[in-house]
């Protein structure tokens, strides 16, 4: 997933200022998240459970990242297809529903761990953050295609 969003950076990285702000906001989150869940290459880093202090950043970076695709990133990506006489609406029809399952994941999560406040409230942690993962790693697949798409159209450069 790391090498994933290095590649997504050094493919789209440039083509917009925006969308370059959103994919180094993927790739701190992305590596927060190798963080807490003890990774690789960051498996050293947590004994036991992770800092509270960590999962609240953690949080907030992540609510972050999605309310940026959702209310910034994907609207004016939609808007530079339609600029170019583009329709990205099928794609959308099809992309945004998958882009929103991932989003509800990652507010229940936040919902559950932004605001903890004792290591008590984490004996399912790691379950939830491995599932979290899991939809971190589709969403941003889900997001990859749509870039693929704009790039094909000539929306943004690589």
């Amino acid at each position: 997933m790391l090498r994933k969003g290095e590649q997504a950076q050094r493919k789209w990285g440039g083509a917009n200022d925006s969308i370059d702000q959103w994919l180094t906001e993927r790739q701190d989150l992305l590596v927060n998240y190798f963080k807490l869940a003890a990774l690789p290459p960051y498996e050293t880093v947590r004994n036991g459970l992770p800092d509270i202090s960590d999962i609240r950043e953690f949080c907030g970076q992540l609510v972050d990242y999605v309310s940026s695709g959702h209310f910034e990133i994907y609207g004016q990506l939609i808007k530079a297809g339609n600029d170019k006489h583009i329709k990205l609406d099928d794609l959308m029809d099809d992309l945004f529903p998958l882009i929103s399952d991932t989003t509800d994941i990652a507010l229940d999560f936040n919902d559950h761990y932004g605001e903890i406040d004792n290591t008590t409230e984490l004996n399912k942690f790691d379950r939830d953050l491995s599932a979290l993962g899991e939809a971190l790693e589709l969403r941003m697949e889900f997001e990859d295609q749509l870039l693929n798409h704009l790039h094909e159209h000539e929306l943004i450069k690589s």
